[in-house]
């Protein structure tokens, strides 16, 4: 029942801010909407638990892409863009131990992003919150225009978009 209703509210807050940078109800807010709530797990790559990089993996080869496995080694892979550039699907990454990339997410939209949190597990948060903005290091994307727009920026076929949006 807990995670239900996390899912929900999360969902919410996906279709609540994500407009202006994906179409709300996009494959990609679908797919991560589903797994808000589920528990951190070190070295976690199921939906029995996540790390940072596991729970990044996972939500992007459910589009048949792959990322290698760990947040340092994503942070290596497409192309580096701009924290004023970010679009839905980008990723994210973070100084959280004082050694250099340790964290990553993917953007949602709305300067907030997606990721395991190793106290709360898989949540939403804020780009401008204290913690990260001390600590984010760099975004990359690794998305195609054509993956963009099929998986992030269309809605699903599922969920009509009613936004009045014609990009």
């Amino acid at each position: 029942m807990k995670k239900a209703v996390l899912s929900l509210l999360a969902l919410f807050v996906i279709l609540s801010f994500a407009a202006g940078t994906a179409s709300a109800n996009s494959k990609m807010d679908n797919a991560i909407a589903d797994l808000i709530g589920t528990p951190y797990r070190y070295g976690g790559t199921t939906t029995k638990g996540f790390d940072c990089s596991g729970f990044t993996s996972y939500v992007f080869n459910q589009f048949k892409l792959d990322l290698p496995r760990s947040s340092a080694s994503q942070a290596q892979v497409g192309k580096k863009v701009a924290k004023d550039d970010l679009r839905a699907g980008d990723l994210v990454f973070f100084n959280t131990s004082g050694k250099g990339i340790s964290h990553v997410g993917i953007y949602v939209g709305d300067g907030k992003f997606a990721h395991s949190s190793s106290s709360k597990g898989v949540i939403i948060s804020e780009l401008k919150e204290s913690y990260y903005v001390k600590r984010y290091v760099t975004a990359r994307r690794v998305m195609s225009t054509d993956t963009f727009e099929k998986y992030a920026d269309e809605p699903s076929d599922e969920v009509l978009d009613n936004s009045g949006d014609t990009d």
